[in-house]
């Protein structure tokens, strides 16, 4: 049965989905074609929907590809390129009225208008990915060699063989496909070709932690943070750091910990489930006074949950996670763009305020590809560990009183001064204590970092107009929705703006609450079952968010998502 499908402005983008088993290569066709289209000059969001299989069951690479900006996925499909018929079976309602199939000859469409490939005909069967690829792009009007140089670079270590085949194969399919037309062009190639790269948003963190001059990664493998140390591992020689793979995420943090205490800045990358283990070790980097990056890609829970999917379901856990009471700071990326740019500034508060720093994103952003203007990294300087030796007093005490609550943070080894730290209370030369005078100063010290964090928060970005009929709240990875969302709103002649949260702690109200005030209706867009943010923000400031737009099925929120929900509620 077709759904309904509300169109946003992003109409003049094409949506390709090409669905299968795990093990039938759709991934390698999505990220050629994705990169194909990146290099003609065209915009991207990739979306991923994957299982926790090796083999079998439905896997989808969706890419929304047009000649502007653009910044969310989109439901509605243009093109469905289906190597399974279970393919067509799940996605078939999605398509468009204008929209086609493209598939094997032994697959039913199901009444769907569609193109029927010969793979037999012409390539071997293990080519037959590269031949939908070869369909799908000359379809879509792509240069061949655009396409031949994507696969050149992706299979270039193959064996002759196996990459005259490949080559062959898209030849073959490029030739047959030219007699076909697509039932609506898709948007033609920009006229200038800017230069871009096809980054997701774990590849972008990876390289903000490198720019910071991360120098030590430890993590044990959960999806969907894995590719973050994956990402490092490739770099470690070029860059001078060591990434370790642990028994546990116990020892993962505490690794991280003892690496940050020696100097090197450290990075922690995980899940729910296994952040769920690391929460003594977020308490030890506070009492210690210890920096430390942690980031946490959010998937569904509790317990395993949907290890594959989406969700926004852990801001609360996060916010809290670690017993006592000390400061902390969580970032939430909306795009690659800020999963770079983000990372990089948490290094820079976990060593300015000396504790844990967080950065909160999710499965969708994760794996989400986009095309991104290369970063301009030269002026960038990487974080320096601990303080200058000069001024610092004899003997030497790591915890002294300070009136912004950050001591001089000495590196063990590197002066003559004695470095001694304590998961204890401690006395401000780092020595074990049951004083309770000296308890309550040092609880204070720890607290008057607050201070230092809540001056260096990222304000949240409005689009649209002031005052709105209608203010679309968000945080992390819902940004680009939320903002279409709101444009095609306004296109339609509707008062609306977007505000959305790349800092959800601490808050600083503001600088946004009189926004809020002003509008006439607020709603709160999350990826989670119970309005986490809208909850945060009521208790902060009182002001409380009587609307939700909540989604918790394993999917990311899509413009047509929100403009529904609007609809249904008036």
């Amino acid at each position: 049965m077709r759904r309904t499908i509300v169109h946003s402005v992003g109409d003049s983008a094409f949506n390709v989905l090409i669905g299968g088993e795990a093990g039938q290569g759709l991934v390698t066709v999505g990220q050629l074609l994705a990169k194909s289209l990146v290099r003609s000059g065209f915009a991207v969001v990739v979306t991923q929907g994957y299982q926790s299989r090796i083999r079998g069951g439905h896997n989808s690479f969706s890419i929304r590809f047009g000649g502007g900006a653009l910044a969310a996925p989109q439901e509605a499909v243009n093109l469905l390129v289906a190597l399974d018929q279970e393919t067509v079976r799940i996605h078939g309602g999605d398509i468009r009225q204008d929209g086609l199939v493209l598939l094997g000859e032994g697959l039913d469409p199901g009444g769907l208008a569609s193109l029927k490939v010969p793979l037999r005909e012409l390539a071997e069967e293990r080519f037959s990915n590269v031949v939908a690829l070869g369909a799908a792009a000359s379809l879509l009007g792509l240069d061949e060699e655009v396409v031949v140089k994507a696969m050149s670079r992706t299979f270039g270590g193959r064996k002759a063989g196996v990459a005259e085949g490949n080559r062959n194969a898209l030849g073959k399919a490029y030739q047959w496909a030219a007699a076909f037309d697509l039932p609506v062009e898709s948007p033609p190639a920009p006229p200038l070709v800017p230069l871009r790269l096809m980054m997701n948003g774990n590849e972008a963190i990876a390289l903000g932690a490198l720019s910071a001059g991360v120098r030590f990664c430890a993590f044990y493998p959960m999806t969907p943070s894995t590719t973050i140390p994956l990402a490092l591992a490739g770099w470690a020689g070029e860059a001078g750091l060591v990434v370790e793979q642990a028994e546990d995420e116990i020892s993962a943090v505490n690794m991280a910990i003892g690496a940050s205490f020696a100097g090197a800045p450290s990075l922690v990358a995980t899940s729910g489930g296994g952040f769920a283990l690391m929460t003594e070790g977020v308490s030890l980097a506070g009492m210690t006074e210890t920096p430390l990056v942690i980031v946490i890609a959010q998937r569904p829970g509790p317990a395993t949950g949907l290890p594959t999917r989406t969700e926004q379901g852990d801001l609360e856990f996060v916010l809290h996670a670690g017993h006592g009471e000390f400061p902390r700071a969580i970032l939430s990326p909306g795009s690659v763009e800020e999963c770079f740019q983000l990372t990089r500034r948490a290094f820079a508060l976990a060593e300015k305020s000396q504790g844990p720093v967080f950065v909160l994103t999710d499965q969708f952003l994760a794996d989400s590809y986009r095309d991104v203007k290369p970063f301009d990294i030269r002026s960038l300087e990487p974080v320096t560990a601990g303080s200058p030796v000069a001024g610092v007093k004899v003997p030497y005490e790591r915890y002294a009183d300070a009136a912004d609550g950050v001591s001089p943070r000495l590196l063990p080894g590197l002066t003559e001064h004695l470095v001694v730290a304590d998961s204890d209370e401690h006395t401000r030369d780092g020595h074990l204590t049951e004083d309770l005078d000296v308890r309550r100063q040092m609880v204070e010290k720890r607290l008057r970092k607050q201070e230092i964090l809540l001056g260096e928060v990222v304000p949240p970005s409005l689009e649209g107009a002031g005052n709105p009929g209608i203010l679309l709240v968000s945080w992390g990875s819902v940004k680009g929705a939320a903002e279409e969302a709101v444009s095609t709103l306004r296109a339609a002649g509707r008062s609306a703006a977007a505000m959305h949260f790349s800092q959800v702690w601490p808050l600083a109200p503001g600088q946004f609450l009189e926004i809020m005030r002003s509008a006439e209706r607020v709603i709160c867009v999350e990826g989670n079952a119970t309005g986490q943010m809208a909850r945060l923000i009521r208790r902060e400031t009182g002001f409380e968010v009587r609307e939700k737009i909540l989604r918790y099925d394993g999917l990311p929120i899509t413009p047509e998502y929100i403009l529904r929900e609007i609809q249904g509620g008036g």
